[in-house]
C-alpha cells in the first residue's frame, strides 16, 4: 500500500534561513496530528507536499512526487490554510463554487458540491451572504468546506480551530473526527494546539526547527516511561483515604480524583503491597495500571524540556 507521504532529504530554505532541515519521514494513518511550536516548519511543509512552493530533496503524496506532479496532487488533496483566503464581496456559495472549478469540476457540478459542502460544514442558513460580515468560527467552516468541495482523498487542515471560542472549537474538533468516516479521506492536522491533537488524532508527527523530531501513533507518543513502581490506580470510593493508608506504608500517593490515586511505591515493593494494603483497610481496587507520560510531558521529552510546551 503506498503511504500518505514519503519524505526524503526533504529541505527548504529562504535565503539564509532553513525552514525544511532534510526531513526522512513516512506517514501513514487517518488523522495524523502535524505537531510543533509556531516557526517549526509546518506550514512550510504542507505548501512543499502541496507544489506550490519549490524545494530540494523529495516528497511524494499519495504515491506522487510533489516535484514534479503537483497539480495532479492538488486534484486529489484539500487544503485549508491558516491565513484567510476568501475574495473580498464572495458569498460562500460562490467561493466555494469557485474552488471547486479551480479543481476542474464543471460549473453545475461544482456549485451543487459546494452546498452540500456547506451544508456538511454548518454554514447552508448563511450560504448566500458575503464572507466579509462571516464571524471567526464561521469563515473556519467555509475554508473547510472549500477544501471538501472537490470530493479529497486527503486533507491538510492548518491550524483549523485558529481563532475560534471554545464551543466553535469543539464543534470544529468533532466535524475533523468524523470525516474520515463520513467522507472516506484521510487528514494530516497541523496545529501548535496539544489538545486538539489528543482528542481527535490517531498519530503524530512532532516537528521542532524544520525537523521531524517523532512520528508514531499517540499510544507510542505517551508510551510508559516510568518504572514498574509507577502506577495509577482506581479505588470503589475515597481515594484520598486510600491514599493515607499507602502513604503509611512508604509509598508516595496523589489523589487525581475521588476514585482515582497515582502512586509511587517504595523501593523494593510490588503490586502485592498495593493489594495487601488495600485488604487491611477494605479499600476496593478496580483498576491498576503503569503511569503514563501525559502528552504535554512526552511533547516537551521529544523536543526538549527548555521549549514551552503550547497549549
Amino acid at each position: 500500500m503506498t503511504a500518505l507521504l514519503e519524505l526524503s532529504g526533504l529541505t527548504k530554505r529562504f535565503g539564509t534561513i532553513t525552514a525544511l532541515a532534510g526531513i526522512d519521514a513516512v506517514v501513514d494513518g487517518k488523522i495524523i496530528g502535524l505537531l510543533g511550536p509556531n516557526g517549526a516548519g509546518k506550514s512550510t511543509l504542507l505548501k512543499c507536499l502541496l507544489g506550490l512552493i519549490p524545494f530540494d530533496g523529495e516528497a511524494k503524496v499519495l504515491g506522487r512526487s510533489a516535484r514534479t506532479h503537483g497539480m495532479e496532487i492538488r486534484d486529489r488533496v484539500g487544503y485549508m490554510p491558516e491565513q484567510e483566503s476568501f475574495i473580498s464581496g464572495m458569498s460562500a456559495v460562490e467561493q466555494c463554487t469557485y474552488a471547486g472549478e479551480l479543481s476542474g469540476l464543471p460549473r453545475n457540478e461544482a456549485m451543487q458540491r459546494a452546498h452540500a459542502a456547506l451544508y456538511y460544514a454548518g454554514v447552508d442558513d448563511k450560504r448566500y451572504q458575503p464572507i466579509d460580515g462571516y464571524s471567526t468560527g464561521q469563515k473556519q467552516r467555509v475554508k473547510l468546506a472549500q477544501a471538501l468541495v472537490h470530493d479529497p482523498e486527503l486533507l491538510f487542515l492548518d491550524e483549523p480551530t485558529n481563532g475560534l471560542d471554545p464551543r466553535s472549537r469543539d464543534d470544529m474538533l468533532e466535524l475533523i473526527r468524523d470525516l474520515p468516516g463520513r467522507r472516506d479521506c484521510a487528514i494530516v492536522l497541523s496545529t501548535h494546539l496539544l489538545p486538539d491533537v489528543e482528542r481527535v488524532c490517531d498519530r503524530a508527527v512532532i516537528m521542532h526547527h524544520g525537523r521531524v523530531r517523532f512520528t508514531g501513533t499517540i499510544e507510542e507518543l505517551r508510551a510508559d516511561r516510568g518504572s514498574d513502581r509507577q502506577l495509577v490506580i482506581e479505588v470503589k470510593a475515597d481515594a484520598a483515604r486510600f491514599a493515607e493508608v499507602l502513604a503509611g506504608v512508604g509509598a508516595t500517593c496523589k489523589p487525581t480524583s475521588p476514585v482515582a490515586l497515582e502512586v509511587d511505591l517504595p523501593d523494593g515493593a510490588t503490586t502485592a503491597l498495593i493489594f495487601r494494603t488495600a485488604r487491611d483497610a477494605g479499600v476496593q481496587v478496580r483498576g491498576l495500571a503503569p503511569r503514563r507520560e501525559s502528552i504535554e510531558t512526552a511533547f516537551l521529552r521529544v523536543i526538549g524540556s527548555g521549549d514551552q510546551v503550547p497549549l
